[in-house]
């Protein structure tokens, strides 16, 4: 059974930074791309950013291009964003994916169907 854990989240003032992990057991992310999302109240999950397999490459939405940095570390199949210069735009319930495909230069993915729980980000002064 495929778990997706998602943690990292909480309460920061605007400009601050937190750092978003996943974990994912029953599934060897190693041949994955994998994805972080967002989801804002009442609306769909929108994709913020996406790494390769070996994390040569990644790719962001322009909304948090030169703020957020996606990483992963295979051996703990585990994959991280590190989120910086937070904006009050960046509330959002976060969560991982590990993507059927993805493109980190059209940004197109076709996630899986693996999702955990999320993990909630507050940016609030």
């Amino acid at each position: 059974q495929v778990q997706v854990v998602e943690s990292g989240g909480g309460l920061v003032q605007p400009g601050g930074s937190l750092r978003l992990s996943c974990v994912v057991s029953g599934l060897t992310i190693r041949i994955y791309p994998m994805t972080w999302y967002r989801q804002y109240p009442g609306k769909e999950r929108e994709v913020v950013a996406v790494i390769t397999t070996t994390g040569d490459r990644t790719g962001y939405v322009d909304s948090v291009k030169g703020r957020f940095t996606i990483s992963r570390d295979n051996a703990k199949n585990a994959v991280y964003l590190q989120m910086n210069n937070l904006k009050l735009e960046d509330t959002a319930l976060y969560y991982c994916n590990a993507a059927k495909a993805a493109s980190t230069i059209t940004m197109s993915v076709v996630p899986s169907d693996y999702w955990g729980q999320g993990t909630q980000v507050t940016v609030s002064s």
